[in-house]
């Protein structure tokens, strides 16, 4: 399957989809306070740039005399409403997970580290932005009583508001407040990068080559496996032999475990911020089946985090005798799948959880021969009289006369 292909609307599906997040813009409210947690994250993080540099070279606000006081106070005005936004945001994150409890938060899946890890995030970004205007407010106190201190001097909207609570201390002891929230801000920064690989937050960075490399092909277009394409092709014409490409290495039909996924499907699982729009859309899980699309997508990730440690630690042969069909995704959950692509139409990124579960249904048709009765009637039926009613070929289209 090419997925290099129409480089312009895939450049366009990643503006729009991954940086523009247009799907989420479905439910205004919740769109708008993500846009402002996600873009007031990203936008506050310019300062680190200068924060490490500071760290460097032993200055303080070096971008300060560089741009001069009433640029400098703009832009760290713009930065300080975005912290006190992004701060609100998590806030109200942390309540409709916790208090309300939205049902899309409280399903199985998100039990254990799930549910702690989308926690963590949000109290870490309130504790970031809190220690930014902090940061601030007390150098603003600082310049208050010691303006030969800088040289230069700033305002920050937020900060300037936040400056008074600090005026009964020493100069000493707001200093000390301004350093010490500058030392926490840059390691809560550094442990963030860190936790990130190990977090659903990965999607932060995943979510914008997972839309450009997005499929482009018609929801609910389903691609033929192209070993069986060519059997059916050379059962009506047998000439075709000769022309088609032979399979490389043995024939193995669907997906049995991760290795048989494609690559993309892998960065889909890696791509998912778990955010349950897949699972809440479903059909049958609203009907009480057990199929969960996010709960798909997480099993990938963690049975993949799980094969990539067994090759770290004993090599790409390897096998613990565990497979992602069975031991991580039951055959129950595959069949309360309809295939209607709600799950896909949702996905703010684009992830398709279809993808794994109609290779995982061809692996435990076509490999193991399970399926249920009814399905195993039709299949005959399709093949012998290539309808999935059971009547021969001369009364195919008699219900067209009627």
């Amino acid at each position: 399957q090419n997925i290099n292909d129409q480089p312009k609307l895939r450049l366009s599906n990643m503006i729009f989809f991954a940086l523009g997040q247009k799907k989420m813009f479905s439910n205004p409210l919740v769109a708008v306070l993500h846009f402002i947690i996600y873009a007031g994250f990203i936008i506050i993080n310019i300062e680190i740039l200068e924060i490490i540099g500071d760290g460097l070279f032993g200055t303080h606000r070096l971008l300060l005399p560089m741009v001069g006081p009433f640029i400098y106070s703009l832009f760290m005005s713009i930065f300080e409403v975005l912290a006190l936004l992004v701060l609100v945001v998590c806030i109200v994150f942390l309540y409709r997970r916790n208090v309300a409890k939205i049902s899309r938060f409280t399903k199985p899946e998100l039990n254990g580290f799930p549910s702690k890890d989308a926690n963590a995030i949000l109290v870490t970004e309130v504790i970031l932005m809190s220690l930014f205007l902090i940061m601030n407010a007390a150098d603003l106190a600082k310049l208050a009583k010691s303006p030969a201190e800088l040289g230069h001097s700033f305002t920050g909207i937020i900060s300037q508001m936040l400056a008074p609570l600090f005026s009964n201390n020493s100069v000493a002891a707001i200093d000390l407040i301004e350093k010490s929230s500058w030392w926490l801000h840059i390691l809560g920064i550094f442990a963030f990068l860190n936790y990130l690989p190990h977090s659903k937050h990965l999607h932060i960075v995943l979510a914008f080559p997972n839309a450009y490399y997005s499929n482009l092909t018609p929801v609910g277009e389903m691609s033929n496996m192209p070993m069986i394409e060519r059997e059916v092709k050379i059962t009506f014409q047998p000439e075709l032999e000769a022309t088609l490409p032979a399979p490389e290495g043995p024939m193995k039909f669907g997906a049995k475990d991760v290795r048989d996924l494609s690559w993309k499907s892998l960065m889909d699982a890696y791509s998912c911020s778990e955010c349950g729009r897949c699972t809440a859309a479903c059909p049958a899980n609203q009907t009480g089946k057990t199929l969960s699309p996010r709960k798909i997508m997480m099993d990938t990730r963690d049975r993949l985090t799980e094969v990539g440690r067994n090759i770290d630690l004993h090599g790409m042969e390897f096998t613990d005798n565990k497979a992602l069909l069975g031991d991580y995704i039951s055959v129950e959950e595959l069949r309360a799948c309809t295939t209607c692509n709600a799950c896909v139409q949702e996905c703010p990124i684009l992830i398709s959880p279809l993808n794994i579960i109609l290779e995982l249904r061809r692996s435990l048709v076509m490999e193991d021969s399970n399926v249920p009765n009814e399905w195993a009637m039709m299949f005959g039926n399709l093949e012998n009289n290539q309808a999935p009613w059971k009547f021969s070929n001369d009364d195919r289209l008699n219900w067209t006369k009627q």
